[in-house]
C-alpha cells in the first residue's frame, strides 16, 4: 500500500492507495505535527497495512521534514515529496515552478490523467484555488481567492453583531434573519464568484467545453447548483500523489513532465 499525505494549513489529508486507486481516506489536524502528536493517529489510520511507499505534498514547510522523518522511522521507506522536479504526468509552463503549491501540482496531475486537457480543478479549502491545465497538457497557473469559511469567519471576527455561521444550503435568496442573510451571501454569492471565474477561464482558453472538477470541503455543496462544475472528486489531490508515486516507482510510467518557463 502507498501512504499519501496532503499536508495543508488546517488539515492533513491521509490516504491509503494501491495501483488501482485511493482505498481509504481520513483527516487529522496539521497542528498535531507541530506538537509532535501526529504519530499515534497516523499509525491508527494505517493499521496493519504494509506500507511500500509514502508520497506527500506539503504547504507547511515546518511540517514537511517531520513527515519525511516519520515515514523513515515507522515504515522504513523514503518519502517521495512532490515538487516540480518529481512531478510526472503533466507539463509545467510557469515562470517560477518552485513557487507552485505542491498540492496544486498534485491536482493538475490527477486532472490531466482522468479528465484530459484543457481542464480545471477548483479546490474549496482554506483558500479557493483554481488550477489550469491547458490544451497542451501543461500546468499554466490558476486563481486564488479567499475560502468560503475564511470569508464568513472574517465577518464574524470584524463586526460586533454578525454571528459565526455553519455553512449550509439555503432555500431562499431573501434572508429573514441575520444568519440566513449571511448564508445567502456566502453560498449563493460564492457560486456567482465561481461561475464568473469559470466563464473567464473558458474565454482565456478559447474552449466551449471545459471539464471543471471540484474538490475540497465545500465542493459538493457549491457544485450542487452549479452546472458549470462537471465533476466532484473529493480525493483529487490524493489521487495525484498516488499517480506521481507510481510514475516514480514503476517501470511503466505516465508521460514524464516537462518544465517550460513563460
Amino acid at each position: 500500500m502507498i501512504l499519501l499525505l496532503d499536508i495543508g494549513n488546517t488539515h492533513t489529508h491521509l490516504g491509503l492507495a494501491d495501483a488501482r486507486g485511493v482505498r481509504k481516506q481520513a483527516n487529522i489536524k496539521t497542528a498535531l505535527w507541530v506538537t509532535d502528536n501526529a504519530d499515534a493517529p497516523l499509525r491508527r489510520f494505517v493499521g496493519k497495512a504494509k506500507i511500500d511507499g509514502v508520497s506527500l505534498c506539503s504547504v507547511v514547510p515546518a511540517v514537511t521534514g517531520k513527515a519525511v522523518a516519520l515515514a523513515r522511522k515507522h515504515f522504513a521507506v523514503t518519502a517521495l515529496e512532490l515538487t516540480p522536479r518529481t512531478v510526472s504526468g503533466v507539463g509545467i509552463n510557469y515562470p517560477q515552478p518552485n513557487r507552485i503549491g505542491p498540492d496544486r501540482l498534485a491536482n493538475a496531475v490527477a486532472l490531466r490523467h482522468h479528465f484530459g486537457a484543457p481542464s480545471v480543478a477548483v479546490a474549496f479549502g482554506t483558500a479557493l484555488a483554481f488550477d489550469v491545465v491547458d490544451a497542451q497538457g501543461d500546468y499554466v497557473g490558476g486563481i486564488i481567492a479567499p475560502g468560503l469559511a475564511a470569508m464568513t469567519d472574517y465577518l464574524h471576527d470584524k463586526t460586533a453583531l454578525l454571528p459565526r455561521i455553519t455553512i449550509r444550503e439555503t432555500s431562499s435568496v431573501i434572508g429573514k434573519s441575520t444568519r440566513e442573510a449571511m448564508l445567502i451571501g456566502a453560498v449563493h454569492g460564492y457560486r456567482g464568484l465561481v461561475r464568473e471565474l469559470i466563464l473567464e477561464l473558458k474565454r482565456e482558453l478559447a474552449c466551449r467545453r471545459l471539464p471543471v472538477v471540484a474538490t475540497g470541503g465545500y465542493a459538493e455543496l457549491i457544485a450542487a447548483k452549479l452546472p458549470e462544475i462537471t465533476a466532484v472528486e473529493p480525493n483529487l489531490t490524493l489521487e495525484g500523489l498516488r499517480l506521481v508515486w507510481l510514475a516514480n516507482n514503476l517501470a511503466t510510467r505516465p508521460a514524464s513532465r516537462t518544465i517550460r518557463r513563460a
